[in-house]
């Protein structure tokens, strides 16, 4: 039988502990650990010395409070399983971490209801920034949800009726290239299969893929523009409409990884052999598009950048530096691969 008694529960050090070790202040060792105040090399010294000595550990949710911020924000995504918003996922949460954010994922399943709760949640001060991605810009509910919110930033698109800053990639520019370069190969016929026909970035995919079109010296024709959501069933029923037509397009742009995944599905059910039979650019570039038979051209969006940028945004939000709502748009990039080739004679 053991008689010894039990150790004594080590005491955590508290902020008290700190300033009592270095002489000071609690509200003045509190100041320091919130940057809120600036000190002589000497009594940082001292602060940073005491707090090793105490193997002392800041309380996170009591700096939160005395802060009135959480020091997380929330990235809210129509769908996590779709290639595209998990890359924004990943660079969104790297650029936090290195603001020393937290960052709450926040997948909605392109549900308004869902978008709506998430913006509840920010006024109730559980998060303290948005950066909202949704594929339901044109609802007018969402847009007057958004109506006195001071720290959302709208990502890839924006909303009616929402006034608040903005980052996105430069669809229209995407649409030009990808139609320019079909044209440049020597296509008179084109299919474009693109986005919900009420979202910014499909107005703007469709309006640079027209205005390529209308701009070439060589008599060109849009065979097909079909519009649904940026999905690969999508992709799957257009395939078969453009496979329907007589004749056939010789090349098709699709206006998101997705929505390409679908046609090459249906293209490989027909024996319909890109590159040779049909020739098709992507847009998004988030997906291992050079691991396909043939690798897929594609307008590349710059995700990396638009996460970092809408951390940024947010924050500046967040600090007060933004006094009015700006609008950002990035360059994107066409890849050449191997699916586009001069249409058969």
């Amino acid at each position: 039988m053991n008689d010894k008694p039990d150790p004594p529960t080590r005491r955590h050090a508290t902020l008290k502990d700190v300033a009592e070790a270095c002489g000071l202040s609690v509200a003045t060792v509190s100041r320091y650990l919130n940057r809120s105040i600036k000190l002589p090399p000497a009594t940082i010294g001292r602060i940073d010395a005491a707090i090793a000595a105490l193997n002392y550990q800041p309380n996170q949710h009591a700096r939160s409070l005395s802060l009135g911020r959480s020091e997380t924000i929330g990235l809210v995504v129509p769908d996590i399983s779709n290639p595209y918003f998990a890359h924004l996922a990943a660079s969104v949460e790297q650029a936090a971490s290195e603001f020393g954010l937290g960052l709450v994922l926040c997948p909605t399943l392109s549900r308004t209801d869902r978008e709506i709760d998430y913006l509840g949640r920010l006024a109730r001060r559980h998060v303290d920034g948005l950066l909202f991605a949704t594929n339901n810009g044109d609802d007018p509910a969402l847009g007057r949800a958004l109506q006195g919110t001071s720290t959302v930033v709208l990502v890839d698109d924006d909303i009616i009726g929402a006034r608040a800053p903005t980052i996105m990639a430069d669809s229209d520019q995407g649409g030009f290239l990808a139609a320019r370069h079909l044209i440049e190969m020597g296509h008179r016929r084109l299919g474009y299969v693109g986005g919900p026909a009420g979202l910014s970035s499909s107005r703007g995919r469709l309006g640079g893929f027209r205005r390529a079109v209308a701009a070439s010296e060589r008599p060109v024709t849009i065979a097909a523009e079909i519009q649904g959501p940026y999905s690969s069933e999508h992709g799957r029923l257009a395939a078969g409409q453009i496979l329907a037509l007589d004749p056939v397009p010789s090349a098709v742009f699709a206006a998101s990884d997705e929505i390409v995944l679908g046609l090459l599905s249906v293209f490989k059910q027909r024996g319909v052999r890109v590159g040779i039979d049909i020739s098709v650019v992507a847009f998004d570039d988030v997906g291992p598009l050079q691991l396909f038979d043939p690798p897929l051209t594609a307008i590349r969006q710059p995700v990396e950048r638009l996460g970092r940028r809408a951390v940024e945004m947010v924050l500046d939000l967040i600090k007060g530096e933004m006094r009015e709502p700006v609008s950002e748009v990035l360059p994107v990039e066409l890849i050449i691969r191997e699916s586009v080739k001069p249409p058969r004679s």
